[in-house]
Order: C-alpha cells, then structure tokens, then sequence
C-alpha cells in the first residue's frame, strides 16, 4: 500500500474561479484572510521598486566617486548634479529619510569640492 506523493507547487494557481482577485490571491505564506494576502502582494511590488531605486542611487554614488578618484573636476560635478538628484528623488518617495539623503549628499559634495 503505496500513496504516490504528489508534488504540488506553492504558487499553484486557481484558474476555475474567475473573480477580480482571485487569480493573483494564492500567494505562498500562511496568510489565510484575503485582505492580508493582498498586502503581502503590495509589500512585495513596493520591495522590488525600493530595490530598483536604492540599486540606482547606488550607481548615481559610484559613478561620481569614480570621477573624484580619477581627478575630473568636470566629470565628478555634471555625475553631482544628477546624483543629488537621484538622492532626492528616492528621499521624497519615502525610501531615504531626508537626513540620510542630506548626509549622502553632504559628503558626495565635500569629496567632489576637494578634487583639485
């Protein structure tokens, strides 16, 4: 007497039903009541957009710290400008509190005023 395990995946999808939610509701947590699983399925969209511009910001940083270390007053203040822009941009969606972007911001510009 052998029961055959099945293998069910957890992002298994009910197709028969064909309300507004249902289709994207099976989410693979232990959230049994229909409005926690739609947060968790906006906390996920809201994670993922947070990465893109967090990953981003990080670049825009890189990109004028490369420009400080190779000397380029030009370079490191036109990479500046757009940084800071970036930097604030991501601060007024909530994703940087505004003193973490004042202090990144604060020393971008001190490294970018030290270049001779």
């Amino acid at each position: 007497m052998f029961i055959e395990a099945i293998t069910v995946s957890r992002f298994e999808v009910n197709t028969e039903r064909k309300d507004k939610y249902n289709y994207y509701m099976e989410v693979p947590t232990l959230a049994n009541i229909k409005s926690a699983k739609k947060r968790i399925l906006v906390i996920n969209t809201k994670t993922e957009r947070n990465k893109a511009i967090k990953t981003k910001v990080k670049t825009y940083i890189k990109n004028v710290e490369a420009a400080v270390a190779a000397g380029d007053k030009t370079a490191a203040n036109e990479a500046l400008t757009a940084c800071i822009s970036e930097i604030n941009k991501a601060a007024s969606k909530g994703i940087f509190h505004k003193n973490t972007a004042a202090r990144k911001v604060s020393r971008l510009t001190k490294a970018v005023n030290s270049v001779a």
